[in-house]
């Protein structure tokens, strides 16, 4: 992944379209919806994935995680429950630009969203039961990315070790690209 240098990491994110402000509402259940986000990333509607990137971006816009650890699509007047297999995102690509003299990893997801890998924004790295690392960007919303095998691998080649734990230092902090 290319390094950039920009006068300010704020000025390269604040492109992006604005989104609704869902922390605002609050409407009551309205209900179950019949849509499901695969482990993989997809979204589905009664059985059907749902391609028309527009309407994916819409749906992440209005998307939430509550306390109860349950996920919502939202509107000012309406609440609707759905089903998500592992994370609701896929983080696909990154950048690493260069702010003040530090690095600062940018990592786009699959919704087009860029997210600066921070104390905000930090990474977390479990395994599953084969002892495969499983990456995890949290984002806000209580919502979290799964960084792409690819986009991992690529994070391995741009780590410094020290001992045995492989690490990256972006915006001023240190995130182990190690299980925990």
């Amino acid at each position: 992944m290319a390094s950039k240098s920009l006068a300010s990491i704020e000025a390269y994110l604040k492109d992006q379209p604005q989104r609704p402000p869902v922390e605002q509402w609050q409407p009551t259940l309205s209900g179950d919806i019949d849509i499901v986000i695969k482990e993989n990333g997809s979204w589905w509607h009664e059985g059907g994935e749902i391609k028309r990137q527009p309407l994916l971006r819409l749906f992440a816009s209005i998307l939430r995680r509550e306390d109860d650890g349950e996920y919502y699509l939202l509107t000012p007047v309406e609440k609707w429950r759905i089903r998500v297999e592992a994370e609701v995102f896929q983080a696909i690509d990154y950048q690493v630009l260069q702010q003040r003299g530090q690095p600062a990893f940018i990592f786009t997801l699959n919704t087009g969203a860029k997210y600066a890998l921070s104390k905000q924004y930090p990474l977390q790295v479990s395994s599953n039961p084969q002892g495969e690392p499983i990456p995890i960007l949290l984002v806000d919303r209580g919502l979290s990315a799964r960084i792409s095998r690819n986009c991992y691998y690529h994070l391995i080649d741009d780590a410094q070790l020290q001992g045995e734990d492989a690490y990256i230092e972006s915006c001023g902090e240190r995130f182990s690209l190690s299980s925990q």
